[in-house]
């Protein structure tokens, strides 16, 4: 039998598409409370031909923020490119009905970023990814290097194996149950059984 290599991604998506528990997810994160009547919408991108999902999870919060979470089992460098690329996308869905051209201005919900990571190369607790990391400098041009990035977008990674990020992962029993079932499948595979 073979392993099933997209397990975590197919349980993540599942468990956390649940405006309540994206809820209580958010909260974790944050380290607040955020009351049960503030509404949660899901607008995580979907391919229209291969009704597939494009991002793992993307939500508003009272209209005023929009949330992107990623899960992965592999550092990727380029996560803050691909974030921007999705955002982009949600943003055209959210202003649909506005126009970008007319002299009024539209107002968007302000955008957090993260990735859930839980893959066996070693990473630290938290660290940050940042877009502006990926830029090509400009001295094979000969101009001077920008003093501060035109554009920006920077991705919280939070390490959510075993024994990292236990704050967190306390505080959203969804992502605990989460964390332990991919700790067990792991433990499962490393005995040498297969999904």
């Amino acid at each position: 039998m073979k392993t099933n290599v997209k397990y975590k991604n197919s349980v993540f998506s599942l468990v956390f598409s649940n405006p309540d528990i994206l809820r209580e997810l958010y909260s974790a994160l944050k380290g607040i409370s955020l009351p049960d009547d503030i509404p949660v919408i899901i607008n995580t991108l979907e391919d229209a031909l291969f009704m597939d999902k494009i991002n793992d999870i993307s939500f508003e919060i009272g209209g005023r923020l929009v949330v992107l979470i990623e899960h992965q089992s592999t550092i990727n460098p380029n996560i803050a490119l691909r974030l921007l690329m999705y955002i982009a996308r949600i943003y055209e869905k959210i202003v649909e009905d506005s126009s970008i051209y007319s002299t009024k201005k539209v107002y968007i919900p302000q955008p957090e970023f993260y990735v859930l990571y839980n893959g066996k190369a070693p990473c630290p607790d938290s660290m940050t990814v940042k877009l502006s990391e990926m830029f090509k400098t400009l001295e094979a041009l000969g101009l001077p290097e920008n003093t501060g990035p035109v554009l920006e977008l920077e991705v919280k990674v939070l390490n959510i194996n075993k024994g990292k990020n236990e704050a967190i992962i306390q505080r959203c029993h969804h992502l605990a149950h989460y964390s332990a079932f991919v700790g067990k499948v792991r433990e499962f595979e490393n005995q040498g059984n297969i999904l």
